[in-house]
């Protein structure tokens, strides 16, 4: 099961603080609207998300349809599929996508320490 590209959310209390200092760690921009208060920032093969107000704490997220290098590959896994696929080797959700629409949507998990996790996509 391919869970598309990964990043590390990161809950920020000044975006504009963040985005400052994680460019001066060579991250660059890449996806994003600052006005909104998230932003996607990429150094190499690392990609991290600036969001501000947007999640109680930082969490690890996977991009179906998307690839590391920003890309949208013409064949993915849609987030429903993983899903029922988590869903029947027994992993809880927190939150569910709606089977019964197509593209965007996303779902949530924690993991046994309870780590969020986001399943996220875009198209």
């Amino acid at each position: 099961m391919d869970l598309g590209a990964f990043s590390v959310s990161l809950t920020v209390k000044d975006i504009e603080a963040s985005r400052v200092f994680y460019e001066k760690l060579g991250f660059k921009k890449i996806h994003g609207d600052q006005s909104q208060n998230w932003l996607i920032l990429q150094n190499g093969a690392s990609t991290i998300g600036l969001f501000q107000g947007m999640f109680e704490r930082n969490c690890l997220t996977f991009n179906p349809g998307w690839a590391n290098d920003g890309n949208h590959p013409d064949e993915f896994t849609d987030v429903r599929e993983i899903q029922k696929r988590l869903k029947a080797s027994g992993i809880a959700l927190t939150q569910e996508a709606d089977e019964s629409t197509e593209g965007p949507a996303s779902c949530t998990m924690l993991d046994p320490d309870g780590n969020p996790i986001l399943i996220d996509q875009h198209r």
